[in-house]
């Protein structure tokens, strides 16, 4: 219940993130090509939204498989070894998460207690770099529920788009179209 509606949030946020960046983007340019002056603060709000665009993204790309991986050599394995090598692989991406909650945390801690604002932005640097760990904390539980489904065996890798194999199924298809004759 709670990790549905937590998904729902996510991608929400995830949307909103992106259409508030491009929506940004596109009154900047009109603005600095079309009236010949810029809006001060643009440069520095686009750079935050898509830093958070970015961290949020990450984790929805592990929940849904979407992030391109490397791993010839682990299809070769059985299957019991392509388990063993997601787990491995799993806990050391649950410490790499955090190593960097903890380090994001020490570094939200420090601006906060500085003080330190946004260049163009009046807006304390802490609350627009909060989602260092947000992101983290969302990542780390994507790969706790991979690791679960893994550990369950109702998973048996990371999930990851083939790119090699997608570009195979392309090119086999657009072989047996019909209408091949007319594109030459």
């Amino acid at each position: 219940m709670i990790v549905r509606w937590l998904n729902r949030l996510e991608e929400n946020i995830f949307c909103a993130l992106l259409v508030a960046m491009v929506f940004l983007v596109t009154i900047e340019v009109f603005y600095r090509f079309v009236l010949t002056a810029g809006i001060s603060w643009a440069q520095e709000g686009a750079l935050y939204l898509s830093g958070w665009f970015v961290l949020f993204g990450v984790s929805w790309g592990v929940k849904h498989g979407a992030h391109i991986g490397v791993d010839v050599l682990v299809k070769k394995l059985p299957r019991r070894g392509r388990r063993i090598v997601t787990l491995i692989a799993l806990a050391v991406c649950l410490t790499y998460c955090g190593l960097i909650l903890v380090g994001s945390y020490e570094y939200l801690k420090l601006t906060h207690m500085i003080g330190i604002e946004l260049q163009d932005i009046p807006i304390p640097k802490w609350q627009a770099t909060l989602i260092l760990p947000i992101g983290m904390a969302l990542l780390v539980l994507r790969f706790v529920e991979l690791g679960w489904r893994v550990f369950k065996d109702e998973a048996e890798g990371f999930g990851y788009s083939d790119e090699a194999e997608e570009s195979m199924h392309l090119a086999e298809h657009d072989q047996d179209s019909p209408d091949k004759e007319h594109r030459s």
